[in-house]
C-alpha cells in the first residue's frame, strides 16, 4: 500500500517521516517532490572495477546550469536529508525529468526502513541536456511494511551509506567480499 499525501503528513508528524527541508508545495497526492543538489560527480576512469574503490570528481552545477552528456553516469544528490523509520521509500523519477531524456536511477530506487540520509542519484541522458541545482528531479513514495522490523539500515553494522553527507558517494560495491 503506498501512503496517500495525509498519511505522509502523519507519518512526518508522527516521526516516522521526516524530509528536510520540508516544503507542503512539494507534497503530491501519494508522493514528495526531491530536487536536485548542487553537487554532481563522476568517476575518473572510463572503466570501472567492481572490487576497486573507484574515486570521483566532485563538480558544483553552476547557477547557469551544467550540461549533461550521454555515456556519462552521473553521481547527483537530493537537496533534501530524509529519514524513514516505518515505510519503504521508493524513488522514483518524475514524468517531466524523463521527457527530457534523463533517468535519476540505474537499479537503486528503493530505499530501506531506517535509510537516513540524502539520496545518490545515478544520472544518465540520452541527449545533452542542462541541468541545474534546485530542479525537480524525483518523487519519494513511501509503501507499508507488515511485520516488525528487525534490523533498520541505520542501525546495521555493515550498512555502506549511512555516514550523513550532502554530496553524492560513490560505490562501495568493494566493501562486499566476492
Amino acid at each position: 500500500m503506498i501512503l496517500s499525501d495525509s498519511a505522509i503528513l502523519a507519518s512526518i508528524d508522527k516521526g516516522d517521516i521526516l524530509i528536510e527541508p520540508f516544503k507542503r508545495e512539494c507534497l503530491g497526492t501519494n508522493s514528495y517532490d526531491v530536487h536536485l543538489g548542487k553537487y554532481l560527480a563522476t568517476y575518473k576512469n572510463r572503466v570501472l572495477d567492481a572490487r576497486a574503490h573507484n574515486e570521483i570528481e566532485e563538480m558544483v552545477i553552476p547557477e547557469d546550469g551544467l550540461v549533461l552528456s550521454p555515456g556519462v553516469l552521473y553521481l547527483g544528490v537530493t537537496e533534501e536529508y530524509t529519514e524513514t523509520h516505518a515505510h519503504v521509500p521508493f524513488l522514483e523519477g518524475k514524468s517531466s525529468v524523463g521527457r527530457l531524456g534523463i533517468d535519476i536511477h540505474a537499479t537503486a530506487g528503493k530505499g530501506d526502513v531506517g535509510f537516513c540520509n540524502t539520496w545518490t542519484l545515478e544520472i544518465s541522458c540520452t541527449q545533452p541536456v542542462r541541468v541545474y541545482a534546485g530542479m525537480p528531479i524525483g518523487q519519494l513514495i513511501y509503501f507499508a511494511v507488515e511485520g516488525d522490523i528487525d534490523n533498520p539500515y541505520h542501525q546495521k553494522k555493515n550498512a555502506k551509506y549511512n555516514e550523513k553527507t550532502m554530496k553524492p558517494v560513490e560505490s562501495m560495491m568493494w566493501r562486499n567480499k566476492f
